[in-house]
């Protein structure tokens, strides 16, 4: 049975980012899979926790689909995690409506891999900026997917970007068709 994806966009401003617009059409064209735009849907922030705690319930691969922003997830994203994945639905004793699931950060930065190198300006890849959302993974008993980045986005010509759009394409229609078994978690 096809695996049930969720992607969870959020970009404040995808329209001026042809990576993030690229990648979110991507999205929204792959069969099986979800778009929510947390922006389009919560333009005031009210995010409506008994609604989005039923998305995740009827998906089986949360994808957090999102700029590095400060080395961090846009503000929304925060703010949604902050209240969705609460104690006795996400995680504690009672807490195991996302146990076995699976969650995958797709991530875009305007840095260049060697600019998130141990020798670039950020002193680290963005892998350990997504940190965070690993522990988050572990904590809720889902399984932590090796994640999708684009680096250097607005040095990316059309061929490249493309690029870029049909391997995010592959890695969704490949998460859709895998059995949960047959999907690689990262340490």
């Amino acid at each position: 049975m096809p695996q049930r994806i969720l992607v969870l966009f959020a970009h404040p401003a995808y329209r001026r980012s042809r990576a993030n617009a690229a990648l979110r059409d991507v999205a929204r064209q792959v069969e099986g899979v979800t778009l929510h735009d947390l922006y389009d849907a919560y333009p005031d922030f009210l995010i409506d926790v008994e609604q989005e705690q039923a998305l995740l319930l009827r998906h089986d691969v949360i994808v957090f689909q999102h700029p590095i922003y400060w080395y961090s997830c846009p503000a929304i994203l925060k703010e949604w995690q902050d209240l969705v994945l609460e104690h006795g639905f996400a995680y504690g004793h009672a807490g195991t409506a996302l146990a076995g699931k699976s969650m995958l950060s797709a991530v875009t930065a305007g840095g260049t891999e060697t600019a998130y190198g141990p020798e670039g300006l950020n002193r680290h890849g963005l892998a350990d900026f997504l940190r965070p959302f690993e522990a988050t993974a572990r904590l809720c008993r889902m399984r932590w997917l090796e994640p999708f980045f684009v680096h250097g986005t607005h040095l990316l010509d059309a061929d490249a970007l493309a690029r870029q759009a049909a391997a995010y394409r592959r890695r969704l229609e490949a998460l859709r068709d895998a059995a949960t078994a047959a999907l690689p978690e990262e340490g």
